[in-house]
């Protein structure tokens, strides 16, 4: 370590934002990056700890604890403080083929779990890490690296989110022909068209699509597998399938009047937002928040980029409704470290909210009984009712209604961001017959290989709803089991 007391010399410093009043006009990103100055001595921070947990990768307390890329934290903060910033994006894409992605929108496990975090605010790993992976693509040290021979097997990749771009970013690195195939207009999946373009601009995800073309892969959209292409096809046609479809059933609200206009899913809401940019008018599906009062439900990432896009349309009023408590300033007794810190923070969203209309938006303990009808078959208004989490003797806490607390709530557009209860079994999974177990995911072994020979799967397909972080590993994963299933031995681990 070149600074070995950093730690001690330096406190945690973030980029800047825009102003929420200001950004609220457009969908650009609005963090900007630290002088070099200062992001030296931001890499000086991370302290040479004897046994970093910021790389470990784990699951703990049903949450991640470290980075599951395994992402050699440590090593690219030394370079970044000593200013070798070539040499840091080397190590940093030795383990994460898009660092410029999770830069952005990786809720960074990595500092939950960094050893400084124990008494002191943690290293930046997250912005070290963006700030690694767009000065390397500025300085143009990103270039297309095309394999130096081709294997002559040929690898169909069914899903281009980040799990399916990992996966067939590293079977081509190992010389194998692979065909992406993608049932939306564009490449990209999650990255495209779940994540708003204000935290994931749509030019760094097409920017990384066209490396990978110019590399050698082959992408073909507008391909539904098991609907307009039939899956036995990929079977007679490749010599390996991965599907790597995600977890695209959305968690529905089983309550009295679900029916009613004006109630989405809040990916039908952030993926017809994202395709209005991208095409202009001419778009189709777009459901706009303007003038409307907006319920967003659901406290997770997803309900952030609701409230986040539903204020830049211009809505005239927002609440979001969460079903879990309002978590402690500070970590809890039974949350110690290293385990993920569940503690309050205010999200991009949420900030926005509070300035245009004075305050947090989020209604903890609340929980949704019915949706109320205007007459002609829209939404209202919703009524709601306050609950407490009860413990039991033996196993989970249980849900209780607090008398006296029920509410109704204006709303014209109801947002539901509940989460995602797995992949669609009918289509691909359907035709391929691949056993799935009791949460409805995908079986995969060691190798990510399904119960069908020759058929792998990777991502939330297998793990269920999960991080950007974890998508990647198993697509490179799954990579590595091809490889070997095809070859007998993988030059990818």
């Amino acid at each position: 370590m070149g600074q070995p007391t950093g730690f001690l010399q330096f406190t945690r410093i973030t980029p800047t934002s825009r102003d929420p009043r200001e950004r609220i006009a457009d969908y650009k990103e609005f963090h900007d990056h630290l002088p070099e100055e200062v992001m030296r001595q931001q890499g000086a921070r991370c302290m040479d700890c004897g046994v970093p947990f910021c790389h470990t990768g784990k699951i703990m307390d049903g949450l991640t604890t470290g980075c599951p890329l395994n992402n050699l934290i440590p090593e690219w903060n030394d370079l970044v403080y000593k200013g070798r910033w070539r040499e840091a994006s080397e190590r940093l894409h030795r383990t994460n083929n898009f660092p410029e992605v999770t830069g952005r929108v990786c809720p960074a496990p990595c500092e939950g779990s960094c050893v400084l975090g124990i008494n002191a605010p943690p290293v930046t790993i997250k912005v070290n890490e963006c700030a690694i992976a767009d000065r390397a693509f500025a300085e143009g040290w990103v270039v297309p690296n095309p394999p130096s021979f081709r294997t002559g097997k040929k690898v169909a990749v069914v899903g281009s989110g980040p799990a399916g771009l990992a996966c067939a970013s590293e079977l081509n690195f190992a010389g194998h022909t692979v065909t992406v195939f993608e049932r939306a207009d564009r490449i990209g999946g999650l990255l495209m068209y779940g994540i708003p373009a204000m935290k994931l601009d749509k030019g760094i995800v097409e920017r990384r699509v066209k490396l990978l073309a110019d590399e050698g892969v082959i992408f073909k959209t507008g391909v539904e597998v098991g609907k307009t292409l039939p899956a036995e096809q990929l079977r007679k046609d490749f010599d390996a399938v991965v599907l790597c479809g995600g977890a695209t059933i959305p968690r529905d609200l089983p309550v009295p009047g679900r029916e009613l206009k004006g109630v989405h899913f809040a990916m039908e809401f952030l993926t017809a937002n994202t395709k209005r940019l991208l095409d202009g008018e001419k778009s189709e599906g777009f459901i706009s928040a303007k003038d409307k009062q907006v319920v967003v439900i659901g406290g997770g990432d997803t309900g952030t980029d609701c409230v986040g896009t539903s204020i830049r349309h211009g809505c005239k009023g927002l609440i979001q409704l969460e079903l879990l408590p309002r978590p402690p300033e500070t970590r809890a007794v039974d949350n110690p470290w290293p385990h993920w810190p569940k503690i309050y923070r205010v999200d991009y969203g949420q900030e926005e909210a509070a300035a245009v209309f004075g305050a947090d938006p989020r209604e903890f303990q609340v929980q949704t009984k019915r949706l109320l009808d205007d007459g002609a078959g829209n939404v209202k208004g919703i009524e709601v009712v306050g609950v407490r989490f009860v413990p039991q003797v033996a196993g989970p806490a249980k849900l209780e209604e607090i008398p006296g607390t029920t509410k109704t709530l204006p709303a014209d557009l109801v947002l539901l961001a509940m989460g995602f209860l797995g992949p669609k079994k009918t289509g691909v999974l359907a035709e391929l017959n691949v056993k799935l177990d009791g949460r409805g995911n995908v079986i995969a072994d060691e190798e990510k290989q399904t119960s069908v020979p020759g058929v792998f799967a990777a991502g939330d397909m297998v793990r269920g709803q999960s991080l950007v972080v974890w998508a990647i590993r198993e697509g490179r994963k799954a990579a590595a089991g091809v490889d070997r299933f095809l070859m007998g031995d993988t030059v990818l681990e």
